[in-house]
């Protein structure tokens, strides 16, 4: 036990997964992600236990959290602000003993990420002191995001696809395996198992109505736009589009347009108060499609890096 009353424990499973979901919405306007969690934290990443790390006070109760988000090489955490005031120090120390562990594991990069809120001075400066540095004025590929809102009442462009593709949800565990195959393909990436799609489909947050294809007339799948709503601070019913992706021989074509609406809609008749994207600051033609459905920014996330070659 810690003087100030915090111990650090071990993850242990679905019910530490659910509680951690839930700090994170507690705290909505400290946390980058907190309505799309059950997809994240879905991932093969806590495969290893390790890669989890848990905080609670002296009564047991989770004030923070973090993981080793390998497939996205990425550090997610959420913890209760200034409770106490060194906990995310804390916290980064922690994901810097685990970093240099997972060097030369299928964990293991040479580098790691963080994402933080514009206007997070403190965590800024923990990061800065940790050895993190900000990527949005690098020299060579320089790399910040934006959070994207579209509320409610925000008009959207009427549907518009073309003809012989069909937008439909994916079709249980059963079409799991093509919609990774299709996932892959799409971001060039092998980080997608079938194995974290189906726990998505197990997640108590998941809604089948919301997960999304698109099939081309030859009947092969064209797109994917995966919806999940959860509840803020203030109690609403906010949504998230994560992830979001058309095959490259079918782009241009508005299929990515069409699913975006599509899914806007799905989650107004949800009860959602509004729908959150996040997407890098430099990508000129997401920004453009983003846009062109009533998306507007909602605010900055810098992105930080540290080094571990």
């Amino acid at each position: 036990m810690r003087k100030d009353g915090v111990l650090r424990r071990p993850f242990k499973g679905d019910d530490d997964r659910e509680r951690m979901i839930a700090l994170a919405r507690a705290h909505a306007d400290e946390t980058v992600h907190y309505v799309d969690l059950p997809y994240r934290l879905s991932s093969w990443a806590p495969d290893d236990p390790d890669n989890v790390a848990l905080w609670t006070d002296i009564e047991g109760h989770l004030v923070a959290w973090a993981v080793m988000q390998a497939p996205f090489w990425t550090i997610d955490y959420a913890c209760v602000p200034g409770e106490p005031a060194e906990l995310h120090r804390r916290i980064l120390a922690w994901a810097d003993e685990r970093a240099r562990q997972l060097m030369g594991t299928r964990w293991g990069h040479p580098a790691w990420f963080v994402n933080v809120l514009r206007g997070q001075a403190s965590r800024v400066h923990d990061l800065e002191d940790a050895g993190f540095a900000c990527q949005a004025a690098v020299p060579k590929d320089p790399w910040s995001d934006v959070l994207l809102w579209h509320p409610t009442d925000a008009p959207l462009p009427p549907p518009s696809l073309l003809k012989g593709f069909v937008i439909r949800p994916l079709n249980g565990e059963d079409e799991v395996p093509a919609y990774v195959e299709l996932h892959r393909a799409v971001f060039e990436s092998s980080a997608m198992t079938v194995a974290w799609r189906r726990r998505t489909l197990r997640s108590p947050d998941y809604h089948p109505e919301l997960d999304l294809l698109v099939m081309a007339p030859d009947r092969t799948l064209a797109g994917f736009c995966v919806g999940w709503l959860g509840v803020d601070a203030e109690g609403r019913r906010v949504g998230q589009i994560e992830p979001l992706g058309v095959r490259a021989d079918l782009r241009r074509r508005g299929l990515g347009r069409a699913l975006l609406v599509e899914a806007l809609q799905r989650l107004r008749l949800k009860g959602a108060a509004g729908v959150l994207i996040q997407t890098e600051a430099y990508r000129g033609p997401a920004l453009q499609l983003y846009a062109s459905v009533g998306f507007r920014v909602l605010r900055g996330v810098w992105v930080y890096r540290k080094d571990y070659g």
